[in-house]
Formats: C-alpha cells, structure tokens, sequence
C-alpha cells in the first residue's frame, strides 16, 4: 500500500505543500501535533509531554509501553501504513521506512534568503528575529533525527526527490508530486515489473577481515544478516547532542539478536564491553552479543559442522542451517535474553 513521507524545513512551504497534496490524494495526513495529541497521551503523563517537546533526547525514555517513546511511534506508525495509504510529515519517517518498498520519501527546501523572507511576511518579525527562528528550529529537526536515529537530517540519500521552492510554486510541487505518487502506485499494482531489492543489493565493505570472514561463514549456512543496520546513541552532551554511538557488526534476523566480532586480546576489550552495557541500559529488550577473538576462531575451526550429523538422518543443508545455529549460540548465546 503506497505512503508518502515528507520532510521539511521551516519556511520551504513544504507544510502548505503536504496540506494540498494531501487534499488532492485524498490522503491523511499524520503530524507530530497529531502524535502528541492522540498517540503519545497513551502512554505519557503531562510532565513527560512537556519532556518529549523539549528534548530529543526524552524519546529514548521508557514509555508506559514497556518500549521507548521513539520505538512507540515507529511502531505506531508502522501499523498505520500496513493498513491505509497516507503522508507522514517528519517524525523521522524517512528513516523508519528507508527501505519500505511501498514508500515514496520527499524533503522540501528553500534558501536561507527564501525562508527568512517568508518566515518575516508570515510571522511578522524583524530579520534578526527570523534568522534566530529558522537557526532554532533547524536545530530542533537535526538534533531529533541525530539524537533517535544518529543519521544526517539533510542526507540527500534519505529522500527520492528533494524540492527546492525558491522558484517553484506550492501548486506546481503539488502537482510534480502528484505525478510520481501515480507512478509509484501504478508500479505497485505491477509488481511483474518491480526490481526485487536483494538483485541489486551492493556488497558491503567491511572494516575488518574478521567481519568478512564471519559473514562467509553465515551465508554458507544460510543465516540470513544484515551489516551494521543501526547505530545506537549512547552518550550524549548537555545540549542534547550525539557524543557517543555504538554501531554493531552484524543484525541477524532469525535470531532477533546483534552481533559484534572483535578479534582483539581480551584485555582491550573493556570499552567495547562498556558500550554494550549502556546499549542494554538504554535500549532495554535489544539483545546484543560480543564474539571475542577466542570464540570467532573457534567457530571458524568447526567448520566441519557436516561430521556432527553424521548418520541421524538429517540431509546435509539441513545439518549446516542447524549446526552452524547451534554453534552460533553455544559460542555467543544469542538465545540469552
């Protein structure tokens, strides 16, 4: 089912834009207010409503959910576009769905001279008050997609199109967008002529040759994994921003678990240690296991995992799937949380 993220800055017209797109698609729209009001009030008392409008950092809170505020709208926004075509104004959702096939991702421009003109006609400021608006809340949207999701909020490789409205009208954007939102759904409903993504899927460069190696030995026995998919926030300064972030090697998804290899001598592996623990301290649920140098070699001396199967029946892609699994989690245990 088709959905449209928009991102915006303040003063581009990108929420004029979305307002009329909206209309003209005969789609809801989903807004932060729209969140604060109706979503976030289930599981937030006032005080942290007010939190959640100041700091970016409060949505890495535990919510009454049992799961972070941030974790809490993914989810709900996830459930939403499972069911119902919509446009998702900012909320990071560019970043939740940034491989979401049915996804189309829009950021919305203007120069500073642009936006600052716009921002005095339409708030009546004076130009130094504008320049002090548009600085706090471009600050506002950055330290939100840096503090959650630890990315760049003006990464052109985030968006599809990015618009720049200094010489293009909000109808002329409405109707450029309208276009593709009817490209996007006619290649929807043809799926015979989609690309599957995985054809086209880039092998990535690993940073050590430990990484690749691991990585062989998950794809020989079919153990489906993911590279350095996401990088978790850990410490941050008094203004809110990132200090400190740890990226795990590997995400496998059978197992609901990350992993990250380190081939070091046990006794320089204290901060790799300390990461962990404040990964687990503030993302509670996540399970993340450290294969030390010990058990990588370890695993990489039993590759005869066929001989452990030997005359129980079990055909041969069968005994690797599980030998190298139960492996993976006598040397790691993976299945511990």
């Amino acid at each position: 089912m088709f959905f449209m993220t928009v991102s915006r800055q303040t003063g581009s017209l990108g929420y004029q834009i979305t307002q009329q797109l909206s209309k003209q698609l005969g789609l809801e729209v989903i807004t932060h207010n729209f969140v604060m009001k109706e979503w976030l009030p289930e599981v937030a008392g006032k005080h942290e409503l007010h939190m959640l409008t100041e700091s970016p950092g409060f949505y890495l809170n535990i919510s009454e959910s049992g799961i972070s505020f941030a974790d809490y709208i993914r989810k709900r926004l996830e459930e939403v576009v499972a069911n119902q075509s919509v446009i998702i104004l900012g909320l990071g959702s560019q970043l939740i769905f940034a491989n979401h096939p049915n996804a189309l991702h829009v950021r919305v421009i203007a120069s500073d001279a642009i936006r600052m003109s716009r921002v005095m006609e339409t708030h009546r400021l004076e130009k130094h008050d504008a320049e002090r608006f548009l600085e706090l809340s471009d600050r506002k949207h950055r330290r939100y997609i840096h503090t959650i999701y630890g990315k760049d909020w003006s990464d052109p490789e985030l968006y599809h199109i990015t618009l720049n409205t200094d010489n293009m009208g909000i109808k002329e954007a409405v109707s450029l967008l309208v276009c593709m939102a009817e490209v996007k759904k006619t290649a929807l409903a043809s799926p015979v002529d989609r690309v599957d993504p995985e054809e086209t899927k880039q092998p990535p460069s690993f940073r050590h040759a430990s990484e690749e190696e691991f990585s062989k030995i998950l794809d020989m026995y079919n153990i489906a994994w993911d590279y350095e998919p996401r990088t978790f926030p850990i410490e941050w300064d008094a203004e809110g921003n990132i200090t400190k972030a740890f990226t795990p090697d590997f995400y496998l998804p059978r197992f609901d678990t990350y992993i990250e290899i380190t081939t070091m001598d046990q006794k320089y592996v204290t901060e790799k240690n300390r990461k962990v623990r404040r990964l687990r301290e503030l993302y509670p649920g996540t399970n993340i296991r450290i294969v030390f140098k010990n058990d990588f070699y370890s695993l990489l001396k039993r590759f005869g995992l066929r001989e452990d199967f030997a005359g129980k029946g079990i055909d041969s892609k069968e005994a690797d799937a599980k030998g190298i699994e139960g492996k993976i989690v006598e040397e790691t245990g993976v299945e511990g949380e």
